[in-house]
């Protein structure tokens, strides 16, 4: 069954529901960390161009700590959840200036900076160090649920 999923999953990933978004394939942990913070409780669709600005703003996470917080909650007005704001830019701070603007490399490690929980952990440990954790959201869980609907009703 494993493998039948992964093909089937597969599968439907090539057809036309596949979309491109800009950190699709990401490896870049700063990057990676940036999406998942910004699409926390938001929809792809509203984050997208927040995130596209606060690359070309922000580049590195040098960048996004130097930066003035009262122009990174500027920049963040209309996402909402402003506390996400405030953490990305305090944990920006402490990646540049005490990790020397490394991310740390594993899921434990990662879950230690403010604002990440185990699913943004996960999404950063498995894309930019291909470390072995799921990311498990509700999207996840619906498409599992969806799967196992269809194939055992056969």
């Amino acid at each position: 069954m494993n493998r039948f999923f992964t093909r089937a999953l597969l599968k439907w990933n090539e057809s036309e529901n596949n979309r491109e978004i800009p950190w699709k394939g990401e490896k870049n942990p700063y990057l990676i960390w940036l999406s998942e913070i910004i699409l926390q409780q938001t929809r792809t669709e509203q984050g997208m161009p927040y995130f596209l600005a606060f690359k070309k703003r922000y580049p590195t996470v040098h960048q996004l700590a130097a930066a003035p917080e009262d122009e990174v909650m500027r920049m963040w007005q209309g996402l909402g959840y402003y506390s996400r704001a405030r953490n990305l830019h305090a944990t920006a701070k402490l990646i540049s200036k005490e990790l020397d603007g490394k991310f740390p490399d594993t899921f434990e490690k990662l879950k230690k900076l403010k604002g990440v929980g185990d699913y943004t952990a996960a999404a950063i440990a498995s894309f930019a160090f291909d470390e072995p954790k799921a990311v498990v959201d509700g999207n996840v869980i619906r498409v599992l649920s969806r799967f196992c609907r269809y194939f055992y009703t056969f």
